[in-house]
């Protein structure tokens, strides 16, 4: 019971990064490798913060900001600089692991003894792992009610046509350069968000805890459309949510059959390829076919 609770939990907190990718993986359409940056970046900003004195609301505030800074960044070299989406996001990477260092002082930093989101009096007042649960929700939905109502603004369309068809959308006197920008701050800022979350919880920061972050994230948005098909938008949103925590119950089976932990990279990366494949292998098999035959002859 305790570790399904304690699955949940981590899978509403790990899912701001799937949401986050969702922006540019699925809808402006190009890997962004400034995540694995952005995620420690997040997590070394918020408890150098708290650890300096500074509340912990204001320095998941502080988490964003900086997400935000390494997506404006990326953007710049990207639509600017010309450089490949991918060696942007390299750089962007490469160069935050030093400025991680110099944040924190040291390659990892702990928040023993000292004040984080789930310390609150009413986190604290709920039962084992449901604090977790209950920050990851209001988190989770402010976050989806927000991205759900910027979509179907005029700005919010500009961003998705951008993604659709940027030659079109540039006809159509949209920016592209700009939408782009936008689209990968607002994409690292909530990765940032989720690197803070994440350290709260676990109760610390480390250079490298965003080793491959972007196989979690994508497994996130993957899961989620393998699980529940053709949806809309706005159920997309809800669907990366669900696949994040559908992960974590994967990783917490695969963990029960007795791998080590150790090997939880290696599984993630296995788990992802078999998603990615698996319509393939239904094409393959007829998988689809079957069931429905399957069904009719059980009828």
């Amino acid at each position: 019971m305790g570790l399904g609770v304690s699955a949940i939990g981590q899978g509403l907190l790990w899912a701001t990064l799937g949401i986050g990718l969702f922006l540019t993986f699925r809808i402006l359409d190009f890997p962004d490798m400034t995540v694995e940056g952005t995620f420690p970046m997040g997590a070394a900003t918020c408890v150098a913060a708290i650890n300096h004195g500074i509340d912990p609301f204001w320095a998941t505030i502080m988490a964003i900001g900086v997400g935000m800074l390494c997506g404006l960044v990326t953007g710049l070299l990207y639509t600017k600089g010309k450089i490949p989406i991918l060696l942007a996001g390299i750089l962007v990477m490469t160069a935050a692991y030093s400025i991680d260092l110099r944040i924190m002082g040291r390659a990892n930093l702990t928040l023993l003894n000292k004040p984080t989101l789930l310390k609150t009096a009413f986190l604290k007042s709920l039962p084992e792992y449901f604090d977790s649960i209950v920050l990851g929700m209001i988190v989770i939905a402010i976050v989806t009610i927000a991205l759900v109502y910027f979509l179907q603004t005029d700005l919010g369309q500009a961003f998705i046509a951008t993604g659709d068809n940027e030659k079109m959308a540039r006809s159509l006197g949209i920016k592209t350069d700009n939408m782009q920008i936008m689209g990968l701050m607002i994409s690292n800022g909530l990765i940032g968000l989720g690197g803070a979350l994440v350290a709260q919880n676990n109760g610390y920061a480390d250079v490298n805890m965003g080793i491959g972050i972007i196989v979690i994230a994508l497994a996130s948005i993957i899961i989620g459309e393998v699980a529940f098909g053709e949806l809309t938008m706005n159920q997309r949103l809800v669907a990366v949510t669900l696949g994040s925590i559908l992960y974590r119950f994967v990783l917490l089976v695969v963990l029960r059959l007795g791998f080590n932990t150790n090997d939880l990279q290696l599984l993630s990366a296995i788990v992802l390829a078999f998603c990615m494949m698996l319509p393939v292998f239904q094409k393959m098999f007829n998988i689809k076919h079957i069931i429905k035959r399957g069904v009719t002859s059980h009828d």
